[in-house]
């Protein structure tokens, strides 16, 4: 027994040893696979709770499909050539050293082949399925694919053909390619493993079995080469080869006629490979081979290659006109600005006094309220606690207040979390759920101290205010947490603070919205998810409680419709007394025929979306086509999704509502509440006016030369970087009234001039989405937004206005430079904010310090708009200007009147005033020691443009009449 007992020892180890590692490797399998059902069918549910369940259904379906079709695919070819390999394997194998290394390698495969064989193609399929399933896609679309009516000037076929045929098909000659490649790696490594193919010894080097299977594939392959060459053809209307994209003179006259002979040479090529089944030798397959090969280089490359050189470059324009007379079209028509109106604008500038004040007295709601800069000012003002938030980027809406349709800059009370030094996992997911309340504010008007003048504002918003909000409560938001534990029977979520004895009032969420999470595989499943215990462990989740997750609306509608690409910018509107997110989403495509490509991210990159968080980018794919094909909604309180039809003439769009039946309700089924709010997007916008700074120009002559060719200027307020467009109601020229519009400016390439004025029609209706370009004269072309902002940096006496608000340190902040047509020329007009001097204590923000205008040579800044037209108008009309103020600068000679001195005294004591009142976050004493620095201001200006009197003399040593000589403006 004491012999035997190390050595049992020694056997139960070792079988223990046995049994721990594949329970392990089991552990670790089931592990991964709930995972991935947990992932699957949270999923599910959410997709269930937004009633889009058949989105999520359908992509499973097709990427299984997909999958396991292409993945079997490939195992059954790849597999079936090897299979025949190795039947075909030579029954005598000649001695050699070779064939004695291989032996070695044989005895260790040979009684593991099946095995072997059977992992490496099992591997094979899953990475063949895995890539081929992230195209379902493109097999979609194909099954679905709805007709453009549209043909192509070369081939004359339907550009869905382009669209939604060829990139089928060229992912079905792609996989079909890869698994014929893999099949002659396979089956000659099999033939040389086995002896059918030999390095080393006498006589042939492969045998007639194997010469003849290698032939077979190698033919396949040639087959399928000559398909690839017949399918180029009709590439070559994407073809960048020419003066503009699609094809050119060298395509049609030079290449596609070489893919066409390739592709019969290939066939002829591939027969010859098949011919090796009935005779032997190599001859003639390598005679054909060498044939495509030299044909590929001389007819395929050289051949054009001389035709661009020696036919094209000497006399290009004349030999491309008629392929860019096809791009031009092509490209308009693909990003919808066919219909955009050029008209000349700017030669005929009214002076008549009487005149320019009927302009004037027609020019109403000019949006001075830059969304892009009070973001700071409605977080300090409006955020009322810590734990909200506002966004960087306010955005710009129309309401009815009073019974006019107002410009309105709008945002959401956005939470941003529990109270720093109060976290726990109960407040963060159970307490600390949403943000409350919808603030808005005039855009055209402003309260004491150069605040904004509030429509909607307040935790809760007081009775009666003019927009009416009857379910405040923002659940899902831009800003909203990963995950909230919501609606529990008892469960009291923050809903405000108040001045109650509590602190606060509580709710608890009662919309349809959510997941339920009451059950102990629910909460399983969420725990797994995002990994976090206390949603398994956690007593305080009560019965009937939900949980709330993939909150963002940009997010949400991106789910549900994963075939649009989403506007960067989703806004908020109140839509029956609810909060509603909109959000635009377009269709795209990179396959439209003879259109131009572009980069979306590129074209739609500005000063916003390189500096601010909460618009978002768009990725950086390269599209020719691009319609606003969807108005998509989410409900800010219960998650309600839904997608409206909105251009009813876009393939692309009738072609996915037939893949996802019943998840796009018609354009009749959107409420005129809610389409009242809707705009024009920003995007589509950037990336038409992109393409009109070029394909404005119609004729092939001119648009060969360059002439005439546009870019968006720089942002004067943020170097090197584009200009953003701005949203703001305005009258064209033969419109009879102002209307909502998104408008931007062009300069001539390289020079800082301005070029034209485009605006599109952004409130739904007759003139939504119709593009306007007002062009200026070329030999007279005004100045550009960078030699505006120029302008008023430079002229006397704002540049004196500007230094007064610079006392104490503050700066000012420049705002949107909007330019508007106005009296036959055009008017512009910039808000330049203050923001007081202070550290990250005090949180400065921006404040309406003046405005200033330019119209013509005139420039003018007020502290209101109308103040700034009396300037500019009385000039501009003839009137005596006042004369030019010349502060005198610090170091200067000469004595101040006492008016200028007891002005800058008053100034002084009026901003630290301010100064004190700010730090105490003192609001009203704020307002008024602001309208003291205003008055001061004024006062300072007029002391310094009365006329000096002749100081009289003093008696000799007798101090001047105001003692020693008094600080002058910014001392």
């Amino acid at each position: 027994m004491a012999f035997r007992t190390p050595g049992l020892g020694r056997r139960l180890g070792a079988g223990r040893t046995r049994l721990v590692l594949p329970a392990l490797v089991v552990s670790a399998v089931l592990l991964v696979a709930f995972m991935l059902f947990a992932a699957m069918y949270t999923n599910l549910l959410w997709y269930r709770s937004v009633g889009f369940s058949s989105v999520y259904t359908t992509q499973l379906w097709a990427k299984a499909a997909l999958f396991f079709g292409a993945g079997l695919f490939m195992v059954l070819v790849v597999g079936a050539n090897v299979v025949v390999a190795y039947r075909l394997k030579p029954a005598y194998r000649p001695l050699s050293m070779e064939q004695q290394g291989l032996e070695r390698y044989r005895s260790v495969i040979d009684p593991r082949r099946r095995r072997i064989a059977g992992g490496l193609l099992g591997l094979l399929g899953v990475l063949t399925g895995s890539t081929v399933a992230g195209q379902w896609p493109v097999w979609l679309a194909f099954l679905n694919r709805t007709p453009f009516g549209v043909e192509d000037p070369q081939f004359h076929k339907d550009v869905s053909f382009y669209v939604f045929t060829y990139p089928f098909l060229r992912l079905v000659l792609g996989i079909v390619f890869a698994t014929v490649v893999l099949s002659i790696v396979a089956a000659v490594m099999v033939h040389y493993l086995y002896g059918g193919l030999r390095l080393q010894g006498p006589g042939d080097k492969a045998s007639p079995s194997a010469r003849a299977h290698l032939s077979v594939l190698v033919g396949v392959f040639i087959l399928l080469k000559a398909f690839a060459y017949w399918f180029d053809r009709y590439g070559l209307v994407h073809s960048e080869r020419g003066a503009t994209t699609g094809a050119s003179y060298t395509d049609v006259n030079a290449l596609l006629p070489a893919k066409t002979i390739l592709a019969v040479i290939a066939v002829i090529c591939a027969g010859l490979f098949f011919s090796n089944l009935l005779r032997r030798g190599m001859m003639l397959p390598g005679v054909g081979f060498t044939l495509l090969v030299l044909s590929a280089i001389l007819v395929g490359g050289v051949y054009p290659l001389l035709i661009q050189q020696f036919q094209v470059k000497p006399d290009e324009l004349a030999k491309e006109r008629r392929y860019i007379e096809r791009n031009i079209k092509a490209t308009r028509d693909a990003y919808g600005v066919a219909g955009a109106q050029v008209v000349q604008y700017g030669s005929q500038q009214v002076t008549d006094k009487k005149q320019l004040q009927t302009e004037a007295a027609n020019l109403q709601g000019v949006r001075l309220l830059d969304p892009n800069v009070v973001g700071e000012t409605f977080q300090q003002l409006q955020r009322i606690r810590p734990f909200y938030r506002f966004p960087d980027t306010l955005d710009v809406d129309r309401y009815k207040v009073d019974g006019s349709l107002v410009d309105t800059i709008v945002a959401l009370r956005e939470l941003s979390g529990a109270p720093a030094g109060q976290r726990s996992w109960v407040k963060d997911r159970m307490v600390y759920t949403h943000g409350y309340g919808f603030v808005s504010a005039f855009g055209d008007r402003f309260g004491s101290g150069g605040v904004p003048e509030f429509i909607t504002k307040d935790m809760p918003a007081a009775p009666g205010q003019k927009i009416r909000v009857d379910r405040p409560e923002i659940y899902f938001g831009e800003r909203s947490p990963l995950y909230s534990v919501v609606g529990g029977k008892g469960q009291q979520e923050l809903n405000y603070p108040d001045n109650s004895a509590s602190g606060q009032q509580s709710n608890t969420y009662a919309g349809k919205g959510g997941v339920p999470v009451d059950s102990f595989f629910h909460k399983l499943l969420f725990a797994a998810r995002f990994q976090e215990k206390n949603l398994l462990l956690s007593g305080a989740i009560k019965q009937d409680a939900k949980i709330l997750y993939n909150r963002r609306p940009r997010e949400m509608v991106q789910r549900v419709a994963p075939w649009l690409t989403l506007d960067g910018d989703p806004y908020p509107a109140v839509v029956g007394g609810r909060i509603t997110w909109i959000i635009d989403g377009y269709t795209t495509s990179g396959g439209y025929p003879y259109s131009e490509r572009m980069s979306l991210g590129d074209a739609t990159r500005d000063t916003v979306t390189d500096t601010r968080s909460a618009v978002a980018r768009q990725a950086n794919d390269h599209i020719n086509y691009l319609r606003n094909s969807v108005k998509a909604t989410v409900d800010a309180y219960d998650g309600t999704v839904n997608l409206y039809q909105w251009d009813e003439n876009d393939p692309i769009t009738k072609t996915w509502m037939k893949v996802f039946k019943g998840t796009v309700k018609p354009k009749s089924a959107i409420p005129a509440d809610l389409e009242s709010h809707f705009r024009y997007p920003q995007d589509q916008f950037k990336v038409q006016r992109q393409i009109l700074s070029k394909y404005h120009v119609t004729d092939p002559s001119a648009f060969y030369n360059g002439e005439g060719f546009w870019e968006v200027p720089e942002d004067p307020a943020a170097q090197g970087k584009r200009q953003p467009p701005y949203y703001q109601s305005l009258r064209m020229p033969g419109q009879g009234e102002e209307s909502f519009a998104l408008t931007t400016v062009f300069n001539p390439r390289n020079n800082p001039q301005l070029a034209a004025f485009m605006a599109v029609g952004s409130t739904p209706g007759g003139d939504y989405g119709k593009i306007q370009v007002l062009q200026m004269p070329r030999n007279a072309q005004p100045q550009g937004p960078g030699q505006v902002q120029n302008s008023f940096e430079t002229d006397a006496k704002v540049k004196g206005d500007l230094n007064a608000l610079r006392l104490g340190g503050t700066k000012t902040v420049p705002g949107n430079l909007l330019t508007i047509p106005f009296a036959g020329g055009l008017l512009y007009i910039e808000p330049m904010y203050t923001k007081a001097a202070g550290g990250a204590e005090q949180q400065p923000y921006p404040l309406l310090g003046k405005v200033l205008v330019r119209f013509g040579d005139h420039i003018a800044a007020a502290d209101t708009l109308d103040e700034a037209l009396k300037q500019i108008l009385g000039a501009a009309g003839g009137a005596p200007q006042p004369p030019e103020r010349n502060p005198r600068q610090p170091g200067t000679a000469g004595p101040l009147s006492p008016a200028a001195v007891q002005a800058i005294n008053d100034l002084r004591q009026a901003v630290a005033d301010y100064e004190k009142a700010r730090s105490e976050g003192d609001y009203p004493k704020m307002g008024e020691a602001w309208k003291r620095i205003k008055d001061a201001q004024n006062a300072l200006i007029q002391a310094q443009q009365a006329p000096a009197a002749s100081p009289s003399p003093s008696p000799s040593g007798s101090p001047s009449p105001t003692g020693s000589p008094s600080p002058t403006p910014g001392s």
